[in-house]
């Protein structure tokens, strides 16, 4: 068994598209825009080991979901008012994105911090999320 997709709840699909592809850099793995529809993936991975049978298409995406549920909807905006992150998202090195996000327009909560799991800081995504970068 192995991780195939996740999801995170966003205000706009399209805004988040634009926003984890061409800020953060992530790749699109798919894109249905007349669907609302839009998964993105780590840039450059390619899972084609044996695990995956040789096949492509073995990389985990992350689905950019609509919030027009109003459980889900509800669920966002409670993260997102008590300041707690949706996701975390594994950097080599968060001081320099950290550095990179901000000349890019990205608004932290505040500079990066360093605890026994290691070094992290969180970012709004502009999509009604706080996101956590981290670093051991």
């Amino acid at each position: 068994m192995r991780l195939k997709m996740c999801s995170i709840h966003v205000k706009d699909p399209a805004a988040a598209h634009s926003f984890y592809t061409g800020t953060l850099g992530f790749e699109t793995l798919m894109a249905m825009p007349e669907y609302n529809l839009y998964i993105i993936k780590d840039p450059g991975s390619q899972d084609s080991g044996p695990q995956n049978n040789g096949a492509a298409g073995g990389d985990v995406g992350l689905l950019l979901e609509p919030s027009d549920n109003p459980i889900a909807a509800a669920y966002m905006n409670g993260l997102y008012e008590s300041g707690l992150p949706a996701i975390v998202f594994g950097v080599p090195d968060v001081r320099a994105e950290h550095e990179r996000l901000t000349a890019a327009g990205v608004r932290f909560q505040g500079e990066p911090s360093e605890d026994p799991s290691g070094i992290s800081a969180v970012f709004d995504d502009g999509c009604g999320n706080y996101i956590q970068l981290h670093q051991d």
